[in-house]
């Protein structure tokens, strides 16, 4: 199995699936359309098959190298699983998942070192961001109670219920269109109400949602430290290894040296 071990972890087997699934995702692509598919379904077809095929065959060779710890590193659950959803049988009870199948260009993430540890920044990042999803949901809740009680009798439609309420906030957090649509109507009634608005916008949109870059960034950081620190210690392997190997020569030569220098 020494071969096969060789070819899994050859880097040109990872060029050539990146490869395909850069090709996978130009039929996919063209298959939407359908005079591309009228004159050239049939070869789009035997493609996606034949890539399908080798997608299968390489994952089976990882778990015959790796067998135990294969199902231990999350890459390979994802790959499995995507490309298990592209095996779903082309029937009306699984077109969701034929429609899925899409899915199987996220397998470049895998064939990419760089965007594992990007998603792993990401990863990183949730525990520190469920905190400030908590604060920016409190936030928005102290909010849209009060625009309840300030607007809601005179703009039904924006402020009238706590779940209209919630969904206008949520559009002046985006700042799409919040002056023509929200604002300036409201502030025809109500002309202290940029008193409400702006602090609003400066805790939600400046704030909250910076402090969710610099999580994200933060914890980037730390997955490129951890790689470039995986990367020193896989360079200086063979040197350690080496030294090892002088210790115990030289440890074997102390042993010769030593009844010699007793006899003389």
């Amino acid at each position: 199995m020494e071969w096969l071990r060789k070819w899994v972890e050859d880097p040109r087997t990872e060029r050539f699936i990146m490869a395909l699934i850069i090709l996978n995702a130009i039929t996919l692509g063209l298959e939407t359309s359908d005079s591309v598919m009228a004159r050239f379904g049939p070869l789009l077809t035997v493609i996606d098959r034949v890539v399908i095929g080798v997608f299968v065959l390489e994952i089976l060779a990882r778990f015959v190298v790796q067998r135990g710890a294969f199902f231990r590193d999350g890459w390979n659950i994802f790959d499995v699983t995507v490309v298990g959803l592209a095996l779903a049988p082309a029937t009306s009870a699984f077109s969701v998942f034929r429609a899925l199948r899409v899915l199987r260009l996220l397998r470049l993430i895998t064939a990419v070192p760089a965007l594992q540890r990007v998603v792993g920044g990401l990863i990183g990042a949730l525990p520190g961001m469920g905190s400030i999803l908590l604060l920016i949901g409190l936030v928005f809740y102290v909010s849209a109670v009060m625009a309840v009680n300030l607007y809601g009798k005179d703009y039904p439609s924006l402020f009238g219920t706590l779940g209209t309420s919630l969904y206008t906030l949520f559009t002046i957090m985006t700042l799409e269109g919040w002056t023509n649509d929200v604002v300036n109507p409201v502030m025809e009634k109500h002309p202290y109400a940029l008193l409400f608005f702006i602090p609003f916008i400066v805790v939600t949109t400046f704030w909250v949602l910076n402090l969710f870059i610099g999580i994200i960034v933060n914890a980037m950081q730390e997955e490129h430290e951890k790689a470039e620190a995986e990367l020193r210690h896989d360079e200086a392997a063979p040197l350690m290894r080496e030294l090892k190997e002088l210790k115990a020569e030289i440890a074997a030569l102390r042993k010769e040296i030593a009844p010699r220098k007793r006899k003389t």
